[in-house]
């Protein structure tokens, strides 16, 4: 199987509907070869749904989703700061959806033949906390490894990055043992001892794929540091 809907349902973040899709790409020069997973909203698209705010279902509080508009000349939030392209993945995928593209994969076998011997990456649009944890799970449990983010603070550290706005969330967030992936201005915000530089980004000379770096798996991985990366 390349592609499957692993969930339709309610978000766990607020009970609307959303779908959550895996397709199997090496279109991302970033991280390879990956299982890619979008949790977009099932009855709106990805765009109206970052102008309306109605991506709380995906994202949460996420700072980066903008502030929601009525202007009939913006397609998405104002000041959006997102690295992910909306007119892009998010959108393919959702219309690919309303064509009835991607099979129901929608139960345990399924999801672990997704899975099976793959690089899995959950969130790849959207946080993994809105779906139920279950569901990846049994996407990971043949999984070759993963790398998951979630901006829901405690959800799942055993599995996913925590993104931490500030050096002082990051902060608390290693105190309570969790793992963080962090978004900086410039490499001398790093703090020393305690974070890296994202192996794969620009600023390190992309000299790994994350297929291959397997550094963002929460606290599966055998790694103390935690990663960052300059906003691009």
């Amino acid at each position: 199987m390349k592609s499957g809907i692993i969930y339709k349902g309610q978000s766990l973040l607020d009970g609307k509907p959303v779908v959550a899709i895996a397709t199997y790409s090496d279109r991302n020069t970033k991280t390879g070869k990956v299982l890619q997973t979008y949790i977009i909203r099932s009855d709106i698209s990805p765009l109206d749904a970052s102008k309306t705010g109605a991506d709380f279902s995906i994202c949460g509080d996420c700072k980066f989703r903008g502030t929601p508009t009525d202007d009939p000349k913006r397609k998405q939030a104002v000041k959006r700061d997102c690295y992910v392209n909306l007119g892009q993945g998010p959108t393919i995928v959702y219309k690919s959806f309303l064509r009835g593209t991607y099979p129901m994969a929608d139960n345990r076998g399924d999801r672990m033949t997704l899975g099976a011997g793959r690089v899995v990456r959950l969130g790849t649009y959207g946080d993994p906390a809105a779906i139920p944890s279950w569901v990846w799970d049994q996407l990971l449990t043949s999984c070759a490894t993963h790398l998951a983010y979630t901006h829901q603070s405690g959800f799942r550290p055993d599995i996913a990055m925590q993104s931490a706005d500030t050096e002082a969330q990051a902060v608390a967030h290693w105190n309570n043992g969790r793992r963080t992936f962090r978004v900086i201005t410039d490499l001398g915000d790093i703090v020393k001892g305690k974070e890296i530089l994202c192996p794969a980004s620009k600023e390190a000379g992309r000299r790994v794929q994350c297929n291959a770096c397997k550094l963002c798996g929460g606290n599966s991985t055998k790694s103390p540091k935690s990663i960052a990366i300059v906003q691009h």
